[in-house]
């Protein structure tokens, strides 16, 4: 009857109440409990079990008894979480208002702009008749003593691919391995034990790429120019001083998947002073020539051999390099395309005309691009060792710094780097002394992992290890524009970028959301920090010490898949500066724009002198992970509520144990209540993630 009165045991503690008061609420889950269509517990005096937070399920109880809120001390996120699992529509309604008059689509004050998705090239008929019908992968020959590494002619189909991750046991299926002309069927399980990280890869590979064709995957920024990567085409944007941000070319489909791009919008040729667009897929490079009006033409297509690892302009030349230890550059007079060995490369990085890069012998070389054309008729790039590290360890991370010119022979040139066993070393070159070499200035061994990052600016020396990458800081002291031994550099902060990757990511992941430091030499620095892999939401950093500057949530929920910060030139009016903007590349397929030069300013106006953490706090991070669990536990928590921050994400993709297992809720379905209405629950599925 509905004056009867009710038992409950919520999370231990003892409610009373009357069924009207709990069934007043159409198709909640009380309704659904009371009328016998859900299965309730007992505990030993007879009330109904509920396992919840008895706290929060205090406040939901008062709202069905008087209709009104009394938070206290609960948390409004806490609550409408808890309100939508007990389906009391009025009250998450309520608390939904209130969430969302938190939030615009238009942004906050940082929000600069909107770029809608483009509109994506059509496969020409050709390539999509070679999609359905070809083989995708070629897997690792199980026989024949070839290396890891090495490819054979044996294939699986796509569609045997999919089969191979069915539902159904491996023991009934069969695999066609294709080798040259003849066909073989195989067992399944015979495949998987042997190509199964392949197999992982590459429906990892057919999933991005075809299920999400308008996803993000790099952004890149050059002057007023902006290049964007999708899976099968690039496309740039062009700012004006009155129009703002346009768009002005997309390119053709492209079969492969691209992986990496790069933008020139200099080129200092009078022939052709059009911009240069690059993309790279797999081995294979192509080039474009795009006029100011949208017009393009193909310059042609390069290869490198072996899969391209960096894709990049140092003047007018277009570089790409492999780990392997090659090196390819075109240049834009000579319009001549030419492959160097090199030894294996760890690190780069650029200064004026000069290609540094950092191997794996312990060795520290340099390219000056200015005399590439002197060396055509060699068919040989100018390769000179500069330096050689004292315990001979890989050189894991660079950074040159130009000092502004001190006397007519040149700059004073200085090298941070970092290695393998956690040193981070400083080098100086005099302008005097260019014929002896670099000399040792200083060593640091506070780091206990590989440096993986490292930063010389003006003002501070920046290192990052591979421990939850973990940052340590010096201030530099300088003498006219020169580092200096008095007082020289001194500890100035330590602190950690956390950020969660996918154990098998697209390739061009870490290239797209890499944590930084950002910003000119002689400039403030930040970092990005992406704590998660599918989120909306990025913590900007001060490089020198970690302090908070602003963080930037996606204005209409799409996650972040691809970022970069880039400054573009000022107005051609009096007085304007440039601006620094971090652009973030969704999984919509749209860019958006923040103004860090603003948040910059605003933060040290309001900075009182005292430097905090600027990573998320522990309520932050646990709102972050809470599409993650980061236990070995596989089981599923019991009566899962759904969560809107994980509503949206992609199939679960398995690939091979290398980090912490996390459980990511990925489709809901529905179960009838007693009234017709329906019930959500979430289904969980396996995932991992591994520490970058």
């Amino acid at each position: 009857m509905p004056g009867d009165v009710i038992h409950l045991n919520v999370g231990g503690k003892r409610f009373s109440t009357s069924r009207h008061t709990l069934i007043w609420i159409p198709d909640s889950f009380f309704t659904s409990m009371l009328s016998g269509r859900i299965s309730s517990q007992m505990d030993e005096t007879g009330a109904i079990f509920i396992d919840r937070d008895p706290v929060i399920f205090s406040v939901i109880l008062n709202f069905m008894r008087t209709k009104e809120v009394d938070f206290g001390n609960v948390d409004i996120s806490a609550l409408r979480h808890e309100a939508e699992f007990f389906g009391i529509t009025p009250l998450v309604s309520r608390l939904t208002l209130c969430e969302d008059l938190e939030h615009a689509s238009c942004g906050d004050v940082l929000f600069h702009g909107y770029l809608n998705p483009p509109e994506p090239p059509l496969p020409p008929p050709s390539a999509e008749k070679k999609r359905h019908s070809t083989s995708v992968v070629d897997l690792v020959g199980a026989t024949g003593g070839q290396g890891a590494c090495a490819r054979s002619p044996g294939s699986v189909s796509r569609h045997d691919a999919e089969s191979a991750r069915s539902s159904r046991p491996v023991s009934e299926m069969c695999v066609t391995v294709q080798s040259g002309e003849h066909r073989q069927v195989r067992p399944a399980s015979e495949v998987l034990l042997c190509h199964s990280t392949v197999l992982d890869k590459m429906l990892i590979h057919h999933s991005t790429c075809h299920d999400e064709p308008l996803k993000v995957t790099m952004v890149r920024g050059h002057h007023n120019w902006l290049c964007v990567a999708y899976p099968h085409f690039v496309c740039c944007f062009r700012m004006k001083d009155t129009a703002g941000w346009q768009l002005r070319w997309t390119s053709p489909y492209m079969e492969d998947v691209v992986e990496r791009v790069a933008i020139n919008a200099k080129v200092l040729n009078p022939e052709n002073p059009n911009k240069m667009v690059a993309a790279a897929m797999g081995n294979m490079i192509q080039l474009w020539s795009v006029a100011d009006d949208g017009t393009s033409r193909e310059i042609g297509k390069f290869s490198l051999n072996v899969s391209v690892d960096s894709l990049f302009f140092i003047g007018s030349q277009l570089v790409a390099l492999s780990q392997t230890g090659k090196v390819g550059v075109w240049h834009a007079m000579s319009q001549h395309w030419q492959i160097q060995d090199v030894v294996p490369v760890s690190s780069y990085d650029t200064a004026g005309s000069f290609l540094l890069l950092g191997c794996e012998n312990g060795s520290i070389y340099y390219i000056d691009m200015q005399k590439f054309p002197l060396r055509m008729k060699d068919n040989d790039l100018l390769v000179t060792e500069l330096y050689k590290d004292p315990s001979g360890d890989m050189v894991t991370a660079l950074s040159v710094y130009l000092t502004p010119k001190t006397s007519i022979s040149g700059n004073w040139i200085e090298i941070a780097y970092g290695t393998s066993s956690g040193t981070v070393r400083v080098i100086v070159q005099h302008p005097e002394t260019v014929g002896s070499g670099p000399q040792l200035f200083q060593t640091f061994t506070v780091h206990r992992s590989p440096v993986i990052k490292v930063m010389l600016s003006e003002k501070h020396l920046v290192s990052v290890c591979s421990e939850y990458n973990h940052v340590r800081t010096w201030s530099v002291t300088r003498f006219r524009g020169m580092i200096s031994t008095q007082p020289g550099s001194t500890p100035l902060a330590s602190f950690k970028i956390v950020s969660l990757e996918d154990v098998d990511p697209i390739v061009s992941y870490s290239a797209s959301n890499d944590i930084g430091p950002y910003g000119e030499q002689d400039d403030q620095q930040v970092f990005i920090q992406k704590v998660v892999p599918e989120t909306n939401q990025l913590f900007i950093r001060l490089s020198s010490n970690g302090q908070r500057v602003c963080v930037i949530k996606s204005v209409d929920s799409f996650n972040v898949s691809a970022f970069c910060v880039h400054e573009c030139e000022g107005s051609n009016r009096m007085g304007s500066r440039p601006r620094r903007y971090l652009f973030t590349g969704h999984s919509n397929g749209a860019i958006q724009m923040w103004d860090l030069t603003t948040a910059l300013d605003k933060m040290v106006k309001s900075d009182q002198g005292t430097v905090k953490d600027g990573g998320p706090t522990a309520k932050e991070l646990v709102k972050l992970l809470e599409q993650c669990d980061l236990s070995s536990s596989r089981s599923p928590t019991p009566y899962v509520s759904p969560a809107p921050s994980v509503c949206n994400i992609a199939p679960s993709q398995l690939g091979p144990t290398i980090g912490p297992w996390v459980k990511q809720s990925e489709t809901d379905t529905e179960r009838e209540g007693a009234t017709g209405g329906d019930y959500m629950e979430t289904v969980e599925t396996d995932t991992q993630i591994t520490r970058i």
